[in-house]
């Protein structure tokens, strides 16, 4: 049994801020500041499992001291027996706990909680590739609806054959982006397309990126470094579509990084959605520049977050998808288009938490 006196210690100061933060957050005062109310909140729900499992762990070596006391000054065999047994049980239930203290340890995602801004684009393969981006989409529709997320498309750019060029997606539930960030990267589709005669099989591609959406950016946007243009929407709409300039066009200079919003029919209602994409993707580069100063980039440690890197293969003639990251292949294609990635994703943190475990 491994030395669990050091977990309750490491514990305990997440147990008294827990408690700490659970007062503040009742607090009248506090909560007429939203901003500094739903920090707290925040704080408070990412220490939750720690302070939980301080109660537990403090309780399960509680009840193993007053069993060993007890046990020493029983005279009965019976009893002797009886308490040798839940001791050893309790020495058991305290090695699964202090387990998982080791997992609960390791370094978070800040952003885990967080909305997820998702967006496809076609790549390799034409008219295919764009077709197989409309697939991912409906399969990351499915998955959010089995989530019960809410899905809102920002911005689609559709072909004639009803592809996607491009889309930009916001999913909206608690912790989509812990799960959804695994998805980024390059997905390669193998089929035959419905316009090839031969019945030849084509390999295609389309990226995913998968972006935090954050609400308190600690780094001002000015208004000189944007150009914002507008022009019409596409897509469903009426003759509200072909009259009215609604949709949105923001260019940050310093970066070239350009974000688009048609998803609303008030111009105003696009520019401020434009903006917290930009916000998202400006908050992801910096970060991203940041890690790489002292360390390497976070997101390629266990092969996720680079655009191209092939992450995914779709094989449709032998109903097969195949994750190049962990291995881990499933002959139920038409389950996983229909939003079954669950144990892609799974595999996917079992492989961050055990390489993050190795370099402790």
């Amino acid at each position: 049994m491994e030395n669990y006196k050091d977990f309750l210690e490491k514990t305990a100061k997440s147990k008294e801020r827990y408690d700490e933060l659970t007062t503040l957050v009742m607090d009248p005062n506090v909560i007429a500041d939203n901003k500094a109310w739903k920090k707290l909140v925040k704080e408070r729900s990412a220490i939750e499992d720690l302070a939980n499992a301080y109660v537990t762990l403090k309780n399960l070596t509680e009840n193993l001291s007053k069993c060993e006391s007890d046990v020493k000054s029983e005279t009965d065999a019976e009893m002797k027996k009886l308490y040798e047994a839940e001791i050893d049980d309790l020495k058991n239930k305290i090695d699964e706990e202090v387990e998982n203290i080791k997992i609960l340890l390791l370094p978070k995602d800040e952003n885990d909680e967080s909305n997820a801004i998702l967006e496809i684009r076609a790549a390799a393969g034409g008219e295919e590739s764009a077709l197989f981006g409309m697939e991912l989409l409906r399969m990351y529709s499915h998955y959010a609806d089995k989530n019960r997320w809410k899905t809102e498309i920002l911005d689609i750019n559709e072909t004639e054959l009803g592809g996607v060029k491009e889309c930009t997606v916001l999913f909206r539930g608690k912790g989509a982006y812990s799960k959804l960030k695994y998805e980024s990267g390059v997905h390669r589709v193998q089929r035959v397309p419905e316009t090839e005669s031969g019945g030849r099989i084509h390999t295609s591609t389309a990226t995913v990126a998968v972006l935090p959406e954050v609400e308190d950016i600690d780094f001002e946007i000015k208004e000189s470094d944007l150009k914002i243009d507008t022009y019409r929407s596409g897509g469903a709409g009426g003759q509200h579509v072909n009259k009215t300039e609604s949709a949105i066009r923001i260019t940050h200079l310093p970066t070239g990084m350009v974000v688009t919003c048609q998803d609303e029919r008030s111009q105003l209602k696009n520019k401020e959605k434009a903006i917290n994409i930009l916000k998202s993707k400006l908050y992801d580069y910096y970060r991203e520049q940041r890690d790489s100063e002292y360390d390497e980039n976070r997101k390629s440690q266990v092969g996720r977050g680079n655009r191209n890197e092939r992450i995914r293969t779709y094989n449709y003639p032998q109903g097969r998808v195949t994750d190049h990251r962990t291995n881990l292949s499933s002959y139920d294609l038409e389950g996983v288009l229909n939003g079954d990635i669950d144990q892609f994703i799974e595999a996917m943190v079992i492989k961050e938490r055990e390489e993050m475990l190795a370099k402790l």
